[in-house]
């Protein structure tokens, strides 16, 4: 492959294909059916053969295509057992598998970025190291100035052209996102696509990726549990930051040779660094997929990828913390008062409080206890609630209207429940909860009849006593590191 396919019509053509050609395997398999096929069988494999297609699609195209399905990978722990290996084999082969640009075409973006001379500062692998969505990693070394001494770096380099390529995957995506919504459990990713086009200039500008990754940086500095990379220089379309020697989490996290403990800490990892961005930073990294974790040999989980952020300068939002603390506590009035003032629910929606008590009840479930398992089996149990036109899980969300400031905060945070999921890890939520979410533990705090400092002060010692306390100095808050 010469370069990143930026035609419309191509690429366009690519992806308007996808729907056609699962409608076409559909009336295939009916046709089968009638002559005596098992139902199962056929439904089975024509779900396995759109899917392989659609990834490898996907992954062959990068820009907007490839972030959709790197999205989605998160999702296969919500599919039944028989169709979950071939969907766990295929979409996770997104995370690093994109094929990689020529060196020619790396230096040319090299040259416009750096200069001539880029060379006298960096040396680089030609070999990517790793190749995704909007651009490629190459391992490297990399000079401040002549006589520094050289430090190994990550250079990320920008697909030429994938501005436009983005622009022209995001105008067909949203046919592509509806043909998901069909293959079982997955969820229909039409908002998914939406949210992309809306962060799409961020994204492509890898200075402002810097800024919010030196935030992450300073932020967590000294953390027991997960690393975030310096960076040393960037660019609108190079970003050269520390390197990180370690292995992507989508290629450890199927493993079985990994152990629980391992499984564990990883998982606290995931949830710290995504509960603990948005105080410490006023930032929520809001793309969790495997290929964005690394799992270092000291066991910390590296943190990559900042391009996808959300602000958050008061920290997690209260709203949201405190209606889980009401529905673990049955406060029924509370709760409905809380749903229809935040605009959550319309005050004449016909759904009963019992039945957003029992659909909310998923989402508190993880805090009632001092840990919480997280399983496939839970979570497929999960979608099955969605799918069962009797349960509340299926008849509440029709009514349900999520404020548009929330919308990335839910998506990010299922697709961690679902990286959860697919390590098994077993997580001190309740803890982290009353750690980083101000409205869950204000809310604890008057039911308990505590204060909100006591509970914090348990939360905080309890999370330093499972992983070591983080050598953050308190004066990093979020307005201070907004200047880093």
């Amino acid at each position: 492959m010469s370069g990143l396919r930026t035609s419309t019509l191509v690429r366009g053509a690519r992806l308007a294909a996808l729907p056609s050609m699962y409608a076409g395997r559909t009336a295939l398999g009916a046709a089968k059916k009638v002559g005596g096929a098992p139902a199962e069988a056929v439904a089975s494999e024509v779900q396995r053969r759109t899917v392989e297609q659609l990834c490898r699609t996907l992954g062959e195209l990068k820009g907007g295509a490839l972030k959709l399905g790197q999205a989605l990978s998160v999702l296969e722990a919500v599919l039944p057992e028989e169709l979950a290996a071939p969907y766990r084999a295929t979409l996770n082969t997104l995370q690093h598998a994109a094929p990689a640009l020529p060196w020619s075409t790396v230096e040319r973006v090299l040259v416009a970025e750096l200069g001539e001379d880029w060379s006298a500062r960096l040396t680089l692998d030609t070999r990517p190291a790793g190749a995704a969505s909007i651009g490629q990693v190459h391992r490297g070394t990399w000079r401040a100035t002549p006589d520094a001494a050289p430090v190994a770096v990550a250079v990320k380099v920008q697909y030429p052209g994938v501005a436009k390529a983005l622009r022209s995957d995001l105008r067909q995506l949203r046919r592509v996102a509806r043909v998901l919504g069909s293959l079982g459990h997955l969820a229909d990713a039409t908002g998914l696509v939406d949210e992309l086009a809306a962060r799409l200039d961020d994204e492509l500008d890898y200075e402002k990726e810097a800024t919010s990754q030196r935030r992450f940086a300073t932020a967590f500095a000294g953390d027991p549990l997960v690393v975030v990379p310096e960076v040393h220089h960037a660019t609108g379309k190079v970003l050269v930051t520390g390197w990180l020697d370690g292995a992507p989490l989508s290629q450890h996290i199927n493993d079985p040779a990994l152990s629980q403990a391992a499984r564990d800490r990883i998982g606290a990892a995931l949830v710290h660094v995504i509960y603990a961005g948005p105080e410490r930073t006023g930032l929520l990294h809001a793309d969790p997929h495997p290929g964005n974790f690394l799992l270092l040999p000291d066991g910390r989980v590296g943190v990559l990828d900042f391009g996808a952020v959300k602000q958050l300068p008061g920290g997690i939002p209260a709203p949201l913390g405190r209606n889980a603390a009401l529905v673990l506590t049955g406060d029924e009035d509370g709760l409905m008062e809380a749903m229809t003032g935040l605009g959550f629910l319309a005050p004449d929606a016909p759904v009963t409080v019992a039945e957003v008590l029992d659909y909310l009840a998923t989402m508190s479930e993880p805090f009632a206890g001092p840990t919480f398992t997280f399983t496939r089996g839970w979570l497929r149990e999960e979608a099955a609630k969605l799918m069962n036109p009797r349960s509340s899980a299926h008849v509440v969300p029709k009514h349900l209207k999520l404020p548009p400031e929330y919308l990335m905060v839910h998506r990010v945070a299922f697709g961690m429940v679902g990286l959860l999921c697919q390590l098994e890890a077993t997580v001190p939520m309740r803890a982290m909860e009353l750690r980083w979410s101000p409205g869950f533990r204000a809310t604890m705090a008057t039911h308990l009849g505590t204060t909100d400092a006591e509970l914090h002060a348990r939360a905080t010692a309890e999370l330093a006593e499972r992983y070591g306390a983080a050598q953050v100095p308190a004066t990093r808050s979020p307005r201070a590191l907004a200047a880093v």
